[in-house]
């Protein structure tokens, strides 16, 4: 029968592995299925940078209460580095959770079982099949009567072309660009190296990289900004309700300031150059940053959808966020954070049993946080149960920006608050190099 089929949760990061949590507490049968070598193996990338949100801010509550019998204690302060919060908060959670977490195993695809996507005829009826390959290449069916995708984006960065494909050039260059933030940066001193992106996470780039350039002489830092001002890049300083975001900002303002990072606005990558000095980056509109050594281009991430391509989903065109909470998270219309709740209803997909949560869900917008997506899977896990009033339920309250406005007109974008707290504040939570 459907209902003795688990639920098959993709991804054991901080959402899938709080979604496994709510469901075992709920005596649901989960199976969670992780590419990585171990858990949350996206995090362990970025072990060496330093999250702006807080400890309490960054376990969820069914997780808590299914560890604590285990004699596992909650950090209750400090913002920790990703190395700290798998250690002492993720991998004690799979730890807990046991075999029902498999490692070293890609979703290669997500479907109902003897349906393709064009077939109406009983899908509703259909167990979902989740194809997997293990690291041997072992291939594997498994049936389930629900599937939660938790996978993330962290594996498909944006390129650092303006117009969203590859700029002329950036794969044969790939050798001198990254997508990462750098953990080590002492090998570019005496370079000239260049950061592409208007979020924390250059901003984060950014300083390290002006700390070496303060003590190694002959560093140079560039930092190019798709849009025509740098006002939403450092913030609203104290009106910002949190502290270390807002120090980020103004330490990044302060670099400029003094001349330790030149600062380029409008500036669209259209092509990368090789030549005997290095790379020379080459604008929409013709300008030029030349003798560059290293490239770090940090413009955001996507979602992957092919394992889901039969799948009946539902993504916003341009953001490929989830239907249901796109139009509240457009980054091209604020940016503060004020929006509605984002529950199993605005989850709910096409294909009943199927809600792509955390990241993922947010398609290309930059606003998620760890706090948002433990409140999808609850709600998410409620749902499948049948407890409609938990689902529908809002329990969330999120720390405001202190700052809005839209990126959709690159070149006036001043920013001001567009709307009064409300009773979900979703901010962006970046990180930091500890």
């Amino acid at each position: 029968m459907m209902s003795e089929l688990p639920v098959v949760v993709i991804g054991a990061g901080p959402q899938g592995l709080a979604a496994a949590a709510r469901l075992v507490e709920r005596d649901e049968n989960v199976i969670v299925v992780e590419r990585g070598q171990g858990p949350a193996a996206a995090v362990a990338e970025w072990g060496h940078v330093r999250l702006f949100s807080a400890w309490p801010e960054l376990t969820d509550a069914a997780a808590r209460r299914l560890l604590e019998p285990t004699g596992w204690t909650a950090p209750d302060s400090g913002c920790p580095t990703g190395a700290e919060w798998v250690d002492s908060y993720l991998a004690p959670l799979a730890d807990a959770l046991g075999e029902r977490v498999h490692y070293a195993t890609t979703v290669t695809g997500v479907a109902r079982q003897g349906r393709d996507k064009v077939v109406d005829g009983g899908r509703k009826g259909q167990p979902f099949v989740v194809h997997t390959v293990s690291a041997d290449g072992q291939e594997s069916r498994v049936l389930a009567r629900a599937v939660i995708d938790a996978s993330g984006t962290w594996a498909l960065p944006n390129p650092a072309g303006a117009d969203g494909y590859p700029a002329l050039g950036e794969a044969a260059a790939s050798d001198l660009i990254s997508y990462r933030i750098p953990a080590d940066v002492s090998e570019l001193a005496g370079s000239h190296v260049v950061v592409v992106g208007a979020g924390h996470s250059a901003a984060h780039a950014v300083l390290r990289l002006s700390e070496l350039a303060r003590r190694a002489p002959g560093t140079r830092v560039t930092w190019i900004l798709r849009r025509g001002e740098a006002t939403n890049v450092f913030g609203r300083g104290a009106r910002d309700e949190l502290p270390e975001r807002a120090a980020l900002g103004s330490r990044a303002r302060k670099m400029v300031d003094e001349g330790v990072v030149e600062l380029v606005t409008g500036f669209r990558v259209a092509e990368f150059r090789q030549a005997a000095d290095g790379l020379t980056v080459v604008a929409e509109d013709g300008r030029e940053v030349a003798g560059v050594g290293r490239v770090f281009a940090l413009t955001g991430f996507r979602p992957d959808t092919e394992m889901l391509r039969e799948l009946r989903i539902d993504l916003d065109p341009a953001l490929e966020a989830v239907v249901g909470i796109a139009s509240e998270i457009d980054p091209n219309i604020h940016s503060c954070g004020s929006v509605g709740a984002t529950g199993a209803r605005e989850l709910a997909q096409p294909e009943q049993g199927f809600f792509i949560v955390g990241a993922k869900s947010y398609g290309r917008a930059p606003t998620f946080l760890a706090l948002t997506g433990f409140e999808q899977v609850r709600s998410v896990a409620a749902h499948l149960v049948g407890d409609h009033e938990a689902a529908g339920r809002s329990e969330l309250v999120l720390p405001d920006t202190g700052v809005c406005g839209g990126s959709g007109d690159f070149d006036d974008n001043a920013g001001s608050c567009c709307a009064a707290p409300s009773t979900i504040q979703i901010g962006a939570r970046p990180v930091t190099v500890s």
